[in-house]
């Protein structure tokens, strides 16, 4: 609910073409437990971009009513709620997917372990929010006591909501957790709408309702996963599995580092940017990052429906996701340049104090292209058991990322924020495609770029798809 935005019609054709070469494996792979992977990402992206219209509508509004200074303070909000929710799922949600996916008879104990870890460890971390202002007054700038320990209420339901998402991705209910996660930014509209718009009410009340949509959101996941425990046939019993919550952290560790590094990259430069330049500062910064987020929507949905796929049937030899990202580097190529383009417009549908984000998204968009092809490469190894080598990319890119962080910042603001930003998407990059070529023997050539063939196929797609839809 207060995570900012993760994170084009020509997806449902360009996305994915089964090659020859690769035909056989996405076969191999759709044809186990899943549907097609190409209508769920069609699915899902479609589900995503409205929840980022969703998220984008009550952002201007927030910036419009409460300016600058008040669009900064939720922003750091969110972050912070972000942040403290990858700290506490231990890569649990990672868990949930590849052990589910791998029998779906465990659907009801690792559901019944989820449940528990949620509250257990969501009120654990909803505490160390609320007491962090107290040791460290200055780290949250302006954001107030107040603000903060009523955001911090949604922790552990926010929790439950996550790990509750990727229980629905590994049995395949794409429908349903599209639905589910839609309702999010939905709800966050309505409640900027009604508490700004209507009720002309302070941030305060803002905050205060979103925390109890997201309360009523995780008791709407519970409901959902308990029908579809209902009508399992075939399950262990549904209770605490403490000897399987123990595998499932042990596999969920692996995840940690690279997650946690990850999330810390992506959203440590916001509360940096307001720590030595302000809220206001930093709700231009929120701006141009969450332009940004946009365009990871679509690596993200590929990368997600992509995950469960090579974890039920181990892809050793990389062919599906390199098909997958051959198609996703063509097309992030032709979003990031329409974003680029679309930059100077953000002052005028945000306000001309938001000047400055159009030059911060066009640093950010190199480094918003090569993190979203990795995002997609990376889970080949994912999926594959996730060699030590992964997460120590994800460290030394952290450590740079936080070292630039606090060396540019202080002198450049929000601007060094971005650059820093896209030097380190670009470096976890690099590393992870050099060490998917030493691994599988493929060339960068073969990866990222579509064979002639494929930019045929692609051609005659968006040629005669829309005349046979006429006809029929």
């Amino acid at each position: 609910m207060y995570a900012a935005a993760k994170t084009e019609s020509m997806s449902n054709q360009v996305i994915i073409t089964a090659t020859t070469e690769s035909a056989g494996t996405v076969s191999s792979i759709e044809g186990q437990s899943y549907g097609s992977f190409t209508s769920g990402v069609a699915l899902t992206f479609g589900t995503r971009l409205l929840m980022f219209f969703g998220v984008f509508g009550s952002s201007i509004i927030v910036a419009r009513w409460l300016g600058p200074e008040g669009f900064g303070v939720l922003a750091v909000l969110n972050a912070t709620v972000a942040l403290t929710l990858q700290i506490g799922s231990a890569g649990l949600p990672s868990a949930n997917t590849y052990f589910i996916a791998r029998d779906r008879r465990s659907l009801a104990p690792v559901w019944a372990n989820s449940i528990v870890i949620a509250f257990a460890a969501g009120i654990l971390l909803a505490l160390v929010v609320v007491a962090l202002p107290a040791m460290n007054p200055a780290l949250f700038g302006g954001v107030s006591k107040n603000l903060l320990a009523i955001a911090a209420l949604s922790i552990p339901s926010q929790l439950l909501t996550l790990l509750g998402l990727n229980v629905l991705l590994a049995t395949d209910r794409i429908g349903q957790m599209n639905l589910l996660d839609s309702m999010s930014p939905v709800l966050v509209l309505l409640n900027a709408i009604v508490v700004l718009v209507i009720m002309r009410a302070n941030l305060a009340t803002l905050v205060s309702f979103n925390t109890g949509a997201a309360i009523a959101l995780s008791l709407s996941l519970i409901w959902v996963v308990g029908r579809l425990l209902a009508r399992q046939k075939e399950r262990h019993a549904c209770r605490p599995d403490f000897p399987l919550l123990k595998k499932m952290l042990g596999y969920g560790s692996k995840f940690y580092v690279s997650i946690m590094a990850g999330v810390v990259i992506f959203r440590a430069d916001l509360l940096i940017v307001n720590h030595f330049r302000g809220a206001s500062e930093a709700g231009v910064y929120a701006v141009a990052s969450q332009v940004s987020f946009l365009l990871l929507l679509m690596p993200g949905v590929i990368a997600t429906l992509l995950f469960p796929r090579v974890a039920s049937r181990q892809d050793a030899r990389g062919e599906f996701a390199v098909a997958v990202t051959r198609h996703a580097s063509f097309v992030m190529l032709i979003m990031c340049a329409a974003a680029g383009a679309a930059s100077f417009a953000l002052p005028f549908i945000y306000g001309a104090r938001f000047a400055d984000a159009t030059i911060q998204l066009l640093i950010l968009l190199p480094g918003i292209y090569l993190i979203g092809i990795e995002s997609v490469l990376v889970q080949h190894f994912t999926g594959t058991g996730l060699p030590v080598a992964i997460p120590v990319f994800w460290v030394i890119t952290l450590l740079i990322n936080l070292g630039l962080n606090l060396a540019l910042v202080p002198m450049f603001g929000a601007r060094g924020a971005a650059l820093t930003s896209t030097v380190s998407y670009a470096l976890i990059s690099a590393l992870v495609a050099v060490y998917f070529c030493l691994k599988t023997g493929k060339t960068p050539s073969e990866i990222f770029l579509l064979r002639s063939r494929e930019l045929c196929e692609l051609w005659t797609r968006a040629r005669f798809t829309p005349s046979r839809t006429k006809d029929n």
